[in-house]
């Protein structure tokens, strides 16, 4: 390991080692990253001939720029969401070996470029360039544009994780990766509204930002193959440059992380006493604001759960992105109906199912302090209104925001009506269900469902969620018998009827999963604590 040629060398073959050890663990892994890398692969193919095919139309360029924006734009990313998806994306494990940071950058950069990834990535560039070059320079400077972009990409990545990686190894940094699910939410409905407006208008709607992205490296570079096809020679080589600059920079600025965390203390796990006792005083705001005794306890240790738990953090985030995509996106596209927004009240009904499963082992705990129904009547009213304290605001403004996008405001009182009838039937069948089909949620691994737990967390969730919809239908009836009758004068007491009904399935259901849930405590601990 003298010379960087042999630490090169030593670190591509470790990548290819941690690879090759990684799929021995177990023959499931090895099946799925067999499977995915199939898949990826395959994809990376399609999006190849798709490219290929588009050489020669109009606008392609466009597309194309984009195209290697979004992708950057991906790799930039990608070390935030998923800190655990490369082992050697940590350089602090490196820090008690005798490396220098530029031999050490250039080894890492090499052996980055072993993997899917870079894979996918080249396909995707290759395509670009065939795409959109015409004539002998323009190939060639397509022979540059390639590498230099998948090395901007892959240097962007490393760059990007070596000035987080005190916060990506840290616990509330792995939490981060519980926003890759609002990440894709959002990109598959933005992607599925711009292919829509594509399909309708054309590639040139692309124009306007390709033209001022062309010039963002690294998407320069491979603008520069366009540019050289037109003859343009000194633009494509200041585009070129441009990308060739930047990716230096982020070698550079790479360089300086790695040279910082080898050489300064890691500060990340420690803790002055006083800075404790400020989280100490500041952890007192919440209890303040909750109700005295027993129901604001619950409801404090509830809302925690939601904010620390990994897993119950991601199921918030999925329901709150989905709850707020589907009706929004619906109504921004023209198709939607205001009706979309019970989306925000049903997605975050779900939360109540499982209540007593989400607690996992600890749930013993709560089962001390529960001997009578009337404990675990408490104890349900605290979870269910907890859950109201997000869950109101947040279908209210759904509801608003839906209404206000398609300008019908004549239904909103019915819209938020059957969105209240609809959170009150989901609490209470999530009540009823927690007591009656509890289950584990592994605290590790991807799973939601402890091993031989299906069916009864498809019980629970499903049949719990007919049985909410079944317990809508006076209102639902009631809607839609107004609107026939044209009574549209009446049409606003859906709003306080709606409430109601929902206010009181909510008492209801809370009073019949108390004596359950009294009556069936060692059940459910034994349920909850099998994962």
């Amino acid at each position: 390991m003298n010379t960087p040629a042999a630490l090169t060398s030593v670190f591509v073959r470790l990548k290819l080692s941690l690879l090759r050890n990684g799929l021995r663990q177990s023959g499931g892994r090895k099946a799925a990253y067999i499977a995915s890398a199939v898949v990826v692969l395959l994809f990376a193919a399609l999006q190849l001939l798709g490219l290929i095919a588009l050489r020669g139309s109009g606008h392609v360029e466009s597309l194309v720029v984009l195209l290697v924006v979004v992708l950057s734009l991906g790799w930039a990313v990608m070390p935030l969401f998923f800190p655990g998806g490369d082992e050697t994306l940590d350089p602090t494990r490196l820090v008690m070996l005798p490396l220098r940071p530029r031999p050490l950058v250039r080894a890492l950069l090499v052996s980055s470029l072993v993997g899917i990834g870079p894979l996918f990535t080249l396909c995707l560039l290759t395509g670009s360039v065939i795409a959109v070059a015409h004539g002998g320079a323009a190939f060639a400077v397509g022979v540059l544009a390639v590498p230099l972009t998948l090395l901007g990409c892959v240097a962007l990545a490393r760059a990007v994780a070596a000035a987080n990686v005190r916060l990506l190894t840290s616990r509330k940094g792995r939490d981060l990766a519980v926003l890759s699910g609002l990440v894709i939410a959002v990109g598959a409905q933005v992607v599925n509204f711009g292919a829509q407006r594509l399909g309708s208008s054309g590639l040139e709607q692309l124009d306007p930002a390709a033209d001022v992205l062309r010039w963002l490296p690294p998407a320069s570079a491979v603008a520069a193959v366009h540019t050289a096809g037109e003859g343009a020679y000194g633009v494509a080589l200041a585009q070129l440059a441009l990308s060739a600059a930047a990716l230096a920079g982020l070698l550079a600025l790479w360089s300086r992380s790695l040279t910082r965390l080898m050489t300064s203390p890691d500060g990340s796990t420690l803790q002055a006493a006083g800075d404790t006792a400020v989280r100490d005083r500041a952890s007192t705001g919440l209890a303040r604001l909750l109700p005295p005794g027993r129901t604001g306890t619950a409801m404090e240790r509830s809302l925690r759960y939601v904010w620390r738990d990994p897993k119950t953090k991601a199921a918030w985030v999925t329901s709150l992105a989905i709850g707020l995509l589907v009706p929004v996106f619906n109504a921004w596209q023209g198709t939607g109906s205001v009706y979309f927004a019970c989306f925000a009240s049903g997605m975050l009904g779900i939360q109540m199912y499982n209540q007593f499963g989400q607690d996992t082992s600890a749930f013993w705990m709560v089962a001390m302090t529960i001997s009578s129904a009337r404990d675990a009547y408490v104890e349900l009213r605290a979870r269910a209104l907890a859950l109201l304290l997000v869950t109101l605001p947040y279908a209210t403004l759904v509801t608003v925001l839906t209404t206000a996008m398609l300008g019908d405001w004549a239904r909103l009182p019915e819209a938020l009506g059957l969105s209240f009838a609809l959170l009150g039937a989901m609490l209470a069948t999530g009540a009823w269900t927690s007591a009656r089909f509890p289950y584990s949620i592994p605290q590790e691994g991807h799973r939601n469902v402890a091993p031989g737990q299906v069916g009864l967390a498809w019980i629970s969730i499903f049949g719990g969620m007919v049985a909410a919809a079944v317990l809508c239908v006076p209102v639902i009836a009631l809607t839609v018998w107004l609107n026939i009758a044209e009574g549209d004068d009446w049409l606003w007491l859906l709003l306080p009827v709606g409430t109601a009904y929902g206010a009181a399935l909510t008492f209801l259901g809370l009073r019949l999963a108390a004596p359950r849930t009294a009556g069936r405590l060692p059940e459910i601990l034994t349920a909850v604590s099998k994962g």
